[in-house]
């Protein structure tokens, strides 16, 4: 085993860093200013190897996605000079312990379908085999996903079958999430132009900044139109999103499409259920095979405290896995998909708003 010291990086590593980075790959290569930014956040989770003659043997850099408890190996690299002395193990090592002292319960990582030395490493520690991505890399290289529970691992590993649908826009993630239903209840292919024309019928217009997110009521009536089942769970009954907006007028066009809706969901046999939908709920509607929207803040995910459609993609005893319909900065799609959050932490998420607003839509087919 090569006798290195494994620390976090530092401001004099990188040009050692760079330089590691170009002898190890001929693309998808790091850039220098990558590296500058994470050795100027201080983030401890680019790890670096150093030997006993202060000369940089390799890297991992590990990635923490806020508001949950999945963590992300980006990058590891061992110079060529120095590899056959299991220090690809003993970075491996040191990421799942950085990620395990920062409350992650899992890791999460990208190799190289042709990499059969690296997917070997990985499975030999634990990982398992969870995704595929096509096309992932610069050459056109297909990427496997592996992911490994760094704590334990629950006897029930609930996990639905729901395809992962990016939103086309700022103002779409309940459409977004509700294609994903679609496409995993009814078979459809998601497109854009249909994303777009289920904003127009369940948005509220108006809300916070900019356009309109979608109603509960709005994506139920929706989702009925496409031969859905559809049910509301929502813990208010006035009018919902009014306090987002200021603007008096904006507020008497909130409040009008609100009581369309509600008179809509009678109408067409939609069941709206005025109350909280608890964990147990959620529970019970993914063990009977149900596809649910749920709104919540951002405010742990990003720190907007912005209204968000997510779906639920499984659950477990510890956590509830979301479809984030929105990559944000640093991420890529597959960072978005059945990301696990404490049923603690979901608890605060789905909390909108000084009103509290709880709201669930739950899709049959």
């Amino acid at each position: 085993m090569c006798p290195v010291t494994l620390r976090p990086a530092l401001p004099s590593d990188l040009d050692a860093l760079t330089a590691l980075e170009q002898r190890c790959f001929d693309s998808d290569r790091l850039s220098r200013r990558s590296f500058q930014k994470w050795i100027n956040r201080h983030h401890d989770g680019l790890i670096v190897a150093q030997t006993d003659q202060r000369q940089l043997a390799g890297y991992a850099l590990v990635l923490l996605q806020p508001g949950t408890r999945l963590a992300r190996l980006y990058s590891i690299a061992v110079d060529p000079a120095q590899r056959g002395q299991r220090l690809g193990e003993q970075l491996m090592e040191a990421a799942e312990d950085y990620a395990h002292q920062e409350r992650r319960l899992y890791l999460r990582l990208e190799v190289r379908k042709d990499n059969q030395g690296a997917i070997a490493l990985y499975e030999k520690r634990g990982y398992r085999l969870f995704g595929l991505a096509p096309d992932y890399y610069e050459d056109h290289q297909d990427a496997l996903r592996y992911q490994k529970r760094l704590h334990y691992q629950p006897a029930n590993d609930a996990q639905l079958h729901l395809p992962w649908v990016q939103q086309s826009t700022p103002f779409t993630c309940g459409p977004a999430c509700l294609l994903m239903a679609l496409a995993a209840l009814k078979g459809h292919t998601p497109d854009t132009t249909e994303e777009l024309l289920l904003w127009r019928e369940a948005t509220t217009i108006y809300m916070t900044a900019g356009h309109g997110g979608c109603h509960p009521m709005g994506l139920a009536i929706a989702a009925r139109r496409r031969g859905l089942a559809a049910t509301v769970w929502c813990n208010q009954k006035g009018p919902l999103f009014v306090d987002s907006v200021r603007d008096h007028d904006k507020k008497d066009v909130i409040t009008t499409l609100h009581h369309y809706f509600v008179k809509t969901c009678k109408q067409e046999g939609i069941a709206v259920n005025y109350q909280d939908f608890t964990a147990d709920d959620l529970d019970n509607a993914i063990s009977a095979g149900k596809i649910v929207l749920v709104l919540i803040s951002t405010w742990r995910l990003d720190g907007r405290k912005a209204p968000h459609w997510v779906a639920i993609s499984g659950n477990d005893e510890e956590c509830f896995y979301i479809h984030d319909p929105d990559p944000g900065e640093d991420q890529v799609p597959l960072d978005c998909q059945h990301v696990p959050i404490t049923r603690e932490k979901f608890e605060q998420m789905r909390k909108y708003g000084q009103a509290k607003l709880r709201t669930a839509v739950v899709l049959g087919g």
